[in-house]
């Protein structure tokens, strides 16, 4: 190889780089300027993040949080920005990342992807709400009834999370559902190369059901609530990709008809 050859293959690398580093600085300046957003409002997030235990105790007075460390509750703070600061400034990242790439893929390839960056944070939203309205607030208050306030049987046994804990639970869950919620996505584009067939989800949607509870088991916490609550979607969704593979086949079946037909 000559010297002029090794010159031609650098230049398009420097090129590469130069650009990787341009977009990787615009999603961390999104990162950073939502962080710090986040971070000013990350009392009012807190807040917020409560509603869910007060609608299972029914009584806002009755809601008690406490940290027992005195860096506890800033560092809590903090991870409220960085979770706040990551979910606002997702679509940002997002885009560099597609306009990373997008240049290297064929214009059939682009079409083909852009609609799954578009559907991945309706369908992790889509997952964080049934946490927030529903899987939380039920979860809470099996974790409440378990409590004895009146001091009649005995000892006085009360509820009194701390608030870094809470705040797991929360991201623990809306992190679980909302990367559970996008195996349309995942199984779709799978389907759409080739790799799967909805014949073969078919054939395994008894392995898929008993999937989905293992899966529950593992990423919520030990109450049937939750553990419900997120196999019985990831079952629908699967049904859901099925139901959505079968019209990529369709599609992809009438446009290989059409170029035998135009051949023959």
């Amino acid at each position: 190889m000559t010297k002029e050859d090794i010159d031609a293959t650098q230049a398009p690398l420097m090129d590469h780089l130069i650009e990787l580093r341009s977009r990787l600085i615009k999603s961390l300046l999104a990162l950073l300027v939502a962080f710090i957003v986040c971070f000013y409002f990350a009392t009012t997030i807190f807040n917020i993040l409560i509603w869910p235990y007060e609608w299972a105790v029914g009584d806002a007075t009755q809601v008690r949080l406490i940290y027992t460390a005195p860096q506890e509750y800033f560092f809590t703070q903090l991870k409220i920005a960085l979770w706040g600061g990551a979910f606002i400034a997702f679509p940002i990242i997002a885009s560099q990342i597609y306009m990373f790439v997008a240049p290297g893929l064929y214009r059939n390839e682009r079409q083909a992807f852009l609609p799954f960056l578009v559907a991945t944070p309706f369908l992790f939203l889509a997952g964080a709400g049934l946490v927030y309205f529903f899987i939380l607030p039920m979860a809470l208050a099996f974790f409440a009834s378990f409590q004895q306030t009146d001091g009649a049987s005995g000892a006085i046994i009360e509820l009194l999370p701390k608030v870094s804990e809470y705040l797991d639970l929360i991201m623990t869950l809306t992190f679980a559902f909302g990367l559970c919620f996008q195996l349309p996505i995942l199984l779709t584009l799978l389907i759409k190369v080739g790799l799967l067939s909805t014949e073969s989800l078919r054939k395994k949607r008894r392995w898929a059901i008993v999937a989905g509870f293992a899966i529950a088991a593992v990423l919520t916490p030990p109450d049937p609530f939750s553990q419900i609550g997120l196999a019985l979607p990831l079952i629908g969704l699967y049904e859901v990709s099925i139901w959505a593979g079968r019209m990529i086949e369709k599609k992809r079946d009438a446009e290989q008809a059409a170029r035998d037909a135009e051949q023959s």
